[in-house]
């Protein structure tokens, strides 16, 4: 029984497979998107429109990937997923039309839904309950705050070595690695969620819509859902255009890439740091201390500053800050909604947060094209960073006056 609740083989896969999912799309989409312009003489927004419209679609598959988890088929949905990824990623080498990858790319896109951190987390909370999933999701942030320091270097040695279209094939590949580790490493017959017999699984279901119909009903959950929401366009924004917004400052390529490089440790670090000395702190605690420190951090930026030293300090403080909020995320379900019905709870806040992912890089595409800079856009993220921070505040507070009358 131990070993079940210690799945330290899935976790650790799941975090390779985290690397990996954002490594090979959300960190590589920037660099391959730079090279296509070049050579294809398409715009900015037009590369990020296809973007914003696999995101869009993803929004729309995050529930039903969370319900299919709930109910014990994680391993065909990640596994089928990462499968189809690496088709795309094949016939996407091989585009020149912009309709077709808008398509290709748009799939891609969509199947996020699947591979990303909320499905990974739910699959680890169905394996050993929500309750007992910290310390395991910890571990997990903790291999995908390296995919930033992968991906990013090893995607510009493709670049420069091969170029855009045979790097696709490199990424593809990984892909299908994962979809293999998937079918290898998820095990439905050893989840301590759902297992009973087919009554109790019926009582389980009910009781999970039920859940959901509460949540939808309450405060809390709108509350939550904002903050969250506001949070996913501030990263994917700045995920996406922080490498061109670095050579906007005049930095070398190579700079460049060894500034964003300093994200992945820093955010191992700082999940390190809570896992070491607060295992047990409460995520609503950290959570409200956090996006305290957010603004700050996005205001640093508006300078002008190019020191090597002081962006890679500043991009440091971000990755520390992101890392730990990252558990956050995870965590504040069970904390401040239910500790029941995971996948489907989380699927319903993913709802809005994939379209935030989706809809934020283009409209900082747009943003930027005002005055050709990025001065407007890391603007706009200061002002959602202090939306992000009321917001969450107020779902904390919120949450708790709810507990204290339910005691």
């Amino acid at each position: 029984m131990q070993a079940e609740h210690t799945p330290r083989a899935l976790t650790h896969f799941l975090g390779i497979g985290q690397i990996c999912s954002w490594g090979a799309f959300y960190y590589a989409f920037p660099m391959i998107a730079l090279a296509m312009q070049s050579d294809l003489g398409w715009s900015k927004s037009d590369l990020y429109g296809a973007l914003t419209l696999g995101l869009l679609i993803s929004a729309a598959l995050t529930f039903p990937v969370g319900v299919a988890i709930d109910r014990g088929y994680g391993r065909t949905v990640m596994a089928a997923a990462s499968a189809a990824t690496a088709i795309l990623m094949v016939l996407w080498s091989f585009t020149h039309s912009l309709t077709n990858f808008y398509i290709l790319a748009g799939g891609i896109g969509a199947l996020q839904a699947a591979i990303l951190y909320e499905p990974a987390f739910a699959i680890l909370a169905r394996r050993v309950g929500p309750l007992n999933s910290r310390a395991g999701i910890t571990s997990i942030t903790l291999w995908g705050g390296f995919a930033s320091t992968v991906f990013i270097p090893f995607e510009q040695f493709l670049l420069d070595a091969w170029g855009w279209r045979t790097s696709l094939w490199t990424l593809a590949a990984v892909n299908m690695i994962c979809a293999a580790g998937y079918l290898y490493f998820v095990r439905p017959e050893l989840d301590v969620v759902h297992t009973s017999h087919a009554g109790a699984r019926a009582a389980n279901n009910t009781r999970d819509k039920n859940i959901v119909r509460e949540a939808l009903h309450g405060p809390v959950f709108w509350l939550l859902l904002i903050a969250l929401t506001i949070y996913a366009a501030m990263m994917s924004t700045f995920t996406f255009h922080m490498y061109p917004l670095l050579q906007e400052k005049d930095i070398g390529t190579t700079e460049v890439v060894q500034i964003i490089a300093v994200i992945g440790p820093a955010q191992v670090l700082g999940r390190l740091l809570v896992s070491r000395f607060a295992p047990s702190l409460s995520m609503r605690v950290l959570g409200s201390v956090l996006v305290g420190i957010f603004p700050f951090v996005f205001w640093l930026l508006l300078s002008d500053f190019e020191s090597f030293w002081l962006l890679a300090s500043v991009f440091g403080i971000y990755g520390l800050t992101n890392g730990i909020f990252t558990i956050v995320r995870s965590q504040v379900v069970p904390e401040m909604l239910s500790q029941h019905a995971y996948g489907a709870l989380n699927g319903l806040l993913t709802i809005p947060v994939t379209i935030a992912r989706a809809v934020g890089p283009v409209i900082a595409a747009w943003l930027w094209a005002i005055d050709q800079s990025y001065h407007i856009v890391i603007e706009s993220i200061v002002w959602s960073s202090l939306l992000l921070a009321v917001t969450f505040w107020a779902a904390d507070r919120v949450s708790r006056g709810r507990t204290r009358k339910s005691s």
